[in-house]
């Protein structure tokens, strides 16, 4: 073999390469190549991958890209650690430095480069000034190709044959042509010509490519010499840690070992010796691993914010928690530290803390400040095709109008994973009453062919890192659009290369207590301090947990979440740590038994084993290290072991890996004597936990925050609840807050120039409506209105208002509709009022906007005119904060349900068994597939008097989901089902009012 394929583009070359790292891969090997160079446009976007499948499947991976530029493009090869950091600083500058020039780069660094390009001025440049040595012509099979052969032959450079892949095979080439429309924004009959690759560039055989060289095979020779001068070997999975400079040159361990015992005298007082054992214990192992410095960074940016929520496994830690990063006690919950560190452990953790959202910003600002943005950057997100967008993106393409792609994609949106599109579309009841005709069968099928395809990337939600020298010894960065330098892999690829990330969140439900809190002193002369308030014994909170009224509590106000409360009757810290974990994708459909064993009722496990491991779950497997403790109780692995199959679970490519896992698994579990059809079960329990879930020390962490959340709003309820709208809530809309509020028995009252600030206010049992949620009404606007007040005082009246306060009469207009004036209207009616803002613009224009004089005279008094009817400022209402606020639009519909005998929903379980009659407001869904692959709906709706949830199985599902929407109230008719004390109703008819 003597061809090598040295110019490959992947997928990772975003909207135009299309063939998958495993395909490209997989393909070389099927043509008995025994080396492959990934060279994707301006980026090292999928090489951490591409090496790992690459050694997995036998081939040789070579590191490159090819970089595109002004002045030229070229085709850059890593010949050793040198070029693969000259490479990445060459990309790095690609991205950042406003109006790179190629040439200029690769003269000033190319140490330990080959260079390949078609473009003789870059060639030339680099030739004449630096020499010949590791530069190469590259000859791609077309008619250009003869003028480049005689080119190189007259520079004396070395002929290399290319096929610039860009897909696997012939037909491909119809995706790459979408691909580059998408990119390019444009239908498929107007990409310029110069954005296409060749129609042949697909992965060739020797043969294939000896036949386009016949007059030159030298340059099909030439590109298994290069190949073999390409012999980089990146090390993965070697520890790449921050760095740190203690005071006074202090050695970073023993500065960490002084600060875990000054924390601990903080946190316990007096230290026994279990924890001194235990404190020692860690120490130890972080000194053996090398990662005080990680410790200490973390330490050092959790100290920029008092509010933080440091979780993930890190919080099974006891030097964690003396160092304030996290703040759960990992010794009185028995929290399993091995999960986040062990002897055998050979990869980093991540320590992940949460801070209150609008204070992340300044946070990462911090970092990059004192770390630099040349040592450190975010993480980045592969934003991928999912099916949606594929329709969508492919429809337009296509021509088609937008109204007409949102009759398929809007229905798509129902749905968390679509999957495939185009069978979907066929099975759900949804379009049934679509009639889809040409193109839209064929962008379906199409849109399966880009789904899962990369398409640019975004910045991941929290993750950093911090290197010890210059980031771009280690990976290309380049900014993300909000600024913020991103690095070109997402977390996987990170941490296999050995990158230690420190995810740094926005968390809501943070600014929601610090904002409660702050209310709660300035309301009632009650300080509270966030790290110091513990309401785990507080027996109102208990209750309110136990009984699911958790609506704004963080983490436990889903559905699911509060129906799983009511279920199990348990308020108690321990069991919400269960039931925050439980609920997770991986163990959930666990739940039902769960709550069966919880409740005293006979059981008998897969295996003693699982309820001698599992006894605090009653057997049944709810955390992440349960993984692990499974596998080493009953296959007897070893520590690092289990948690390397842990870990191996959460990782996009297990392939090989877990395989080996399987069969070690099976091996041991039947030596121990189980039967093999129970170890079966049991994989497949672990295999679930591919799928989102929680460690216990991460499932604690969130509870505390939710127990804190819990006690403000059982205690401070007018607060707690300004808090949740004032920081855009969570789970549920505005309005569906709003409701809530009412049904809390507080006071809704709406925005107002003398009382309202920017955010909801609370206080007592009252709730002021902030100017914030006055649509159109910008921040300054906002801000401006709120200053002059405290300034000046009250507004006396509209006049007043004008008089002193400098904002667009636009904004005086949404005030107005919103009812801001009404309190200082004097009697006048809205009509008026807007009649008095055009009096004064129209003042205000004859004298140029100069200011009034003392002297001048008040504004005319307006024309009597009659208020708006009920209707307009109904609308009006609607139109100004995005819901009805002054009452429940269920209140708008008596009439029609006169004489109907219509059930509240607060009296639901009085009437389990029976069927019944309710009214509802749709408030929120989850759609999901029974064991026949049915699709089934559960939704939540409310009326006056309570929220409620109801079930509509498949058939049910299949007759009215084309009629479930947020905009109009439904009569429901239905059988009330009780399930462990947690009531639903089984829908069996439902129309719209």
């Amino acid at each position: 073999m003597s061809f090598i394929h040295l110019h490959t583009h992947s997928c990772f070359s975003f909207c135009r390469g299309t063939g998958r790292l495993e395909e490209l891969v997989a393909g070389a090997k099927a043509l008995n190549m025994p080396a492959l160079a990934l060279t994707d446009t301006n980026g090292l976007y999928g090489l951490v991958w591409f090496i790992q499948i690459a050694r997995e499947l036998g081939v040789r991976p070579i590191v490159g890209a090819e970089i595109r530029a002004a002045d030229g493009r070229a085709v850059l090869l890593a010949k050793d650690r040198r070029g693969y950091s000259a490479l990445c600083r060459a990309l790095t500058a690609r991205h950042c430095e406003v109006g790179f020039e190629l040439i200029k780069q690769l003269l000033q660094d190319r140490e330990g480069l080959i260079i390949v390009s078609t473009d003789t001025r870059v060639l030339h440049a680099l030739a004449s000034q630096n020499g010949s040595d590791d530069l190469g012509v590259e000859i791609v099979p077309g008619p250009d190709r003869y003028r480049l052969i005689q080119w190189a032959r007259r520079a004396g450079l070395p002929p290399i044959a290319t096929n610039d892949v860009h897909f696997l095979d012939p037909d491909d080439f119809k995706v790459h042509r979408l691909l580059r429309a998408i990119d390019l924004n444009c239908s498929l009959s107007r990409i310029p010509p110069e954005e296409l690759c060749r129609p042949g560039a697909w992965l060739a055989s020797e043969q294939e490519m000896r036949a386009q060289f016949p007059d030159c095979p030298q340059a099909i020779e030439n590109t298994a010499r290069v190949a073999e001068r390409c012999r980089l070997e990146l090390s993965l999975g070697q520890a790449v840690f921050p760095g740190f400079e203690t005071p006074d040159g202090e050695d970073s361990f023993s500065y960490l070992e002084k600060k875990c015992f000054e924390g601990a005298e903080r946190r316990y007082g007096e230290l026994s010796d279990s924890l001194l054992a235990r404190l020692d214990y860690e120490l130890a192992i972080i000194c053996e691993k090398g990662f005080a410095e990680y410790f200490l960074v973390v330490e050092d940016i959790v100290r920029q914010s008092p509010r933080t929520c440091g979780r993930g496994s890190a919080a099974a830690s006891l030097v964690s928690y003396c160092l304030g990063i996290t703040h759960v006690d990992p010794l009185r919950y028995d929290l399993f530290f091995e999960r986040f560190l062990n002897p055998g452990r050979r990869d980093p953790p991540d320590i992940d803390v949460d801070f209150p959202w609008d204070e992340r910003d300044d946070v990462l600002e911090y970092v990059f400040r004192k770390y630099g943005a040349g040592r450190s950057a975010m993480v980045a997100n592969h934003v991928c095709f999912r099916a949606r967008a594929a329709v969508r993106e492919i429809a337009k393409v296509y021509g088609l109008p937008d109204a007409e792609i949102a009759t398929v994609t809007e229905r798509l949106a129902h749905h968390w994973r679509v999957g495939n599109a185009a069978e979907l579309v066929k099975k759900d009841p949804l379009f049934r009453d679509l009639q889809l005709s040409q193109p839209w069968p064929e962008i379906l099928e199409l849109s399966q062919k880009i789904e899962g395809l990369p398409r640019h990337l975004s910045v991941h939600c929290g993750g950093v890192v911090i290197v010890p020298g210059l980031l771009s010894d280690y990976v290309a960065s380049e900014p993300a659009p909000k600024g913020v330098p991103i690095i070109h892999w997402e977390k996987d690829q990170a941490e296999d290369f050995g990158l230690v990330k420190i995810d740094l969140l926005g968390n809501r439900s943070l600014a929601v207590i610090r904002d409660t809190l702050a209310a709660v002193g300035k309301n009632y002369g009650v300080q509270i301090e966030y790290d110091r308030f513990d309401p785990l014994d507080d027996p109102t909170t208990r209750k309110m947990m136990a009984r699911g009224d958790t609506m704004g509590v963080f983490y436990v106000e889903s559905p699911a979440m509060r129906q799983l409360q009511k279920k199990t009757g348990k308020g108690d810290f321990e069991h919400l740590v269960i039931h925050s974990s439980i609920i997770r994708p991986a163990a959930n459909h666990f739940i039902r038994e769960y709550v069966r064993r919880l409740r005293g009722e006979p059981y008998q496990s897969l295996h003693p084993i699982l309820d001698q491991v599992l006894s605090e779950t009653f057997g049944i497997m709810v955390y992440q290290e349960d993984v692990a403790r499974i596998a080493i109780a009953m296959a007897g692995f070893d520590a690092a072991e289990a948690d390397r199959l842990r870990k191996i679970l959460s990782k996009k490519r297990a392939g090989r890996k877990l395989e080996d896992y399987r069969e070690q698994f099976f091996r041991g579990a039947e030596r121990r004597g189980v039967k093999r059809e129970i170890v079966e079960k049991i994989w497949d329990m672990i295999l679930s936990f591919g799928g989102y879930s929680f460690c216990k020390p991460h499932s604690a962490s969130y509870a505390m925050v939710s127990y804190k959340s819990c006690y403000l709003r059982a205690h401070y309820p007018a607060e707690f609840m300004a808090a949740v709208l004032s920081n855009q809530g969570g789970y549920y809309s505005t309005f569906a807050y709003v409701s809530e509020a009412r049904r809390m028995g507080l006071e809704v009252l709406p925005p107002d120039v003398n009382e309202s600030l920017r955010c909801y206010t609370g206080l007592r049992r009252r709730l002021r409506v902030g100017l914030m949620q006055i649509k159109g009404l910008n921040e300054k606007a906002q801000e401006t209105v709120v200053a002059e007040r405290e300034r000046a005082g009250l507004y006396s009246s509209l006049d007043a208002f004008l008089h002193r306060v400098d904002i667009d009469p636009s904004a005086v207009r949404l005030l107005i509709r919103a009812g801001a004036f009404d309190s200082v209207s004097r009697g006048s009616s809205r009509p008026e009022l807007m009649w008095q803002l055009a009096e004064w613009r129209h003042q205000r224009a004859r004298r140029g906007r100069k200011a009034r004089s003392l002297f001048e005279e008040d504004l005319k008094a307006p024309p009597k005119t009659a208020p708006y009817d009920e209707r307009t400022e109904l609308l009006q209402e609607v139109d100004s904060l995005g819901f009805l606020l002054s009452r429940h639009p269920l209140t708008l519909y008596r009439d029609s349900v006169r004489g109907l005998k219509v059930i509240p929903g607060k009296e639901m379980d009085q009437h389990v068994g029976r069927e019944v009659l309710m009214l509802g407001w749709w408030v929120t869904y989850k759609m999901v597939s029974t064991k026949n692959d049915e699709l089934m709906e559960f939704v939540s709706f409310e009326d006056t008097t309570a929220l409620y949830d109801t079930t509509f199985f498949p058939k049910a599902y299949a007759r009215f989901c084309h009629i479930l929407n947020r905009k109009r109230p439904y009569l429901l008719r239905g059988r009330v089902e009780e399930d462990f004390g947690a009531v639903q109703l089984v829908v069996s008819d439902a129309r719209l009012l």
